[in-house]
């Protein structure tokens, strides 16, 4: 293990994360707010902490291999966080406690969503912009994960890409065609970005707000600047632009790059994530909108524009809201809560399980049926016309029981700490699928929680963003082995 390297790489990241905090600086400038302080002193001991380790470890500029890669990753999220929470916890203006403020940090640079604050609409504009600006580079820093590392844990994600675009393959070192492939991608995700900020302005919010719902939307993160998130616009163009870049950026960021060079849709169209994609999401608006038709909660056209909305907004795991669908007439909260299981498509900035894993699940289920009729033929599965490696599959449906053992553990720990089924069910969910809001007493915000449930939720962030493997392989004794 080169921790030397690491330790290197991390001392630029922590720096780089202080340079972050001068455009909320300069918002407070711009707003002539007083209450810039926390963002100073953070921005000090950031940049200094930071700064130290590098310049001690300044020489080491040794090759990567995959298992320093791993370590850089979970370091990237995990330390990032802590000083991430800095400018909460020092505000005295939030006064908020560390606990808090490490979940605030958390939530906000997993691009889950879920808050613990309150009396947004009243809190100091260079916070929330650090708030929302916390959401867009967590959303970049996920792009980047799916290009240059899962594809060595083989977990049937972003490999599945690799005979198509550029970037790294299944290596035993970080290559630098990474470096290429992170350009080409952070340019459309700053495209998606400026496109979404100029859209939502024209719509009739303010910049400020135009701004700062762009980095959200497009990370589909879900933080809002105000505690009614996009139904304080109340306006049906903004939901639509909103609706338009969620499902954009759901989907794979390497799937848009390459439509992007062959200047062509086809690419689209041949892609069966992408089709399972829009499919789960097009089926979970009907039944809501049949639903809420028929239960009279709403006029044909209201129900409609509220189905369509929430529908988007759950199964890409952004988590804005326009009303509170915790109140939603039988089964629809649990429907949308379990769209947020599949997500959106692998390498894009939406949570979940993630659909190709879905597609795979289903695809060797009834390969499994097949055999039961015809015990000695061969069945092969395929994505489209790419067969599957039989390893692919299997290691999905290892990622799938882990998913599922972690979330049940996680489960009972929050039970254990006081909230009851609903509740705990759903704040696990939300928070290991990177959705933000819940069902019962977390519907709208996690402040009520216990620490300890607040600390298990952090974990359960961490590992959806990281999709468990990256994680998980840490705590492996092999992994530390020379």
């Amino acid at each position: 293990m080169n921790f030397s390297s690491i330790l290197r790489i991390l001392g630029i990241l922590i720096t780089l994360l202080s340079v972050t905090l001068l455009p909320p600086l300069l918002v407070a400038f711009i707003y002539k707010e007083a209450g810039g302080l926390s963002l100073v002193q953070s921005f000090l001991i950031t940049f200094t902490l930071g700064g130290i380790l590098w310049y001690r470890y300044r020489g080491c500029k040794r090759e990567l291999k995959t298992r320093d890669g791993f370590l850089v990753v979970v370091l990237f999220w995990t330390v990032l966080s802590l000083f991430g929470s800095l400018p909460f916890y020092l505000s005295s203006q939030l006064d908020v406690s560390l606990v808090d403020s490490v979940f605030e940090s958390f939530s906000g640079l997993t691009t889950t969503g879920a808050t613990v604050l309150t009396g947004l609409d009243e809190m100091p504009k260079a916070l929330l912009y650090y708030r929302q600006q916390l959401q867009w580079i967590g959303g970049m820093g996920i792009i980047v994960l799916a290009v240059a590392v899962l594809p060595m844990l083989g977990i049937g994600g972003m490999q599945l890409y690799k005979a198509e675009a550029p970037g790294p393959v299944k290596d035993s070192k970080l290559t630098p065609r990474i470096a290429g492939t992170a350009k080409a991608l952070w340019y459309i995700y700053l495209a998606l970005t400026i496109s979404c900020a100029l859209a939502y302005w024209s719509a009739g919010m303010d910049l400020f707000d135009a701004i700062t719902h762009a980095y959200s939307t497009v990370a589909i993160g879900g933080f809002s600047t105000h505690d009614a998130s996009m139904a304080y616009f109340d306006s049906l163009t903004i939901e639509i632009i909103c609706s338009i870049f969620m499902l954009i950026a759901g989907i794979s960021f390497s799937l848009h790059y390459i439509a992007f060079n062959n200047i062509s849709l086809e690419q689209y169209y041949k892609d069966p994530e992408f089709k399972t994609y829009v499919s789960i999401l097009f089926v979970t608006m009907i039944c809501c909108f049949l639903l809420l038709w028929s239960y009279e909660s709403y006029s044909g056209s209201d129900s409609l524009r509220h189905a369509v909305f929430q529908a988007i907004s759950v199964g890409t795991t952004a988590g804005f809201t326009t009303v509170n669908y915790n109140l939603w007439p039988a089964f629809l909260p649990i429907m949308l809560l379990l769209t947020s299981f599949v997500g959106g498509c692998a390498g894009s900035t939406g949570g979940g399980m993630k659909v190709i894993r879905f597609l795979l699940l289903f695809k060797q289920g009834y390969r499994e049926i097949k055999k039961l009729i015809h015990p000695q033929a061969v069945f092969v599965i395929k994505l489209g016309k790419q067969p599957i490696d039989n390893s692919i599959v299997e290691a999905v449906w290892g990622f799938f029981a882990a998913y599922v053992f972690l979330f049940i553990i996680m489960l009972l720990v929050l039970m254990a700490d006081g909230l009851d089924q609903v509740t705990a069910f759903s704040a696990v969910a939300a928070c290991m699928n990177n959705l933000g809001p819940g069902l019962g007493e977390v519907a709208l915000n996690y402040s009520s929680i216990g620490d300890l449930s607040k600390w298990v939720l952090c974990l359960a962030m961490l590992l959806g963003r990281l999709e468990i493997f990256t994680l998980l392989v840490l705590v492996l004794p092999a992994f530390w082995r020379r």
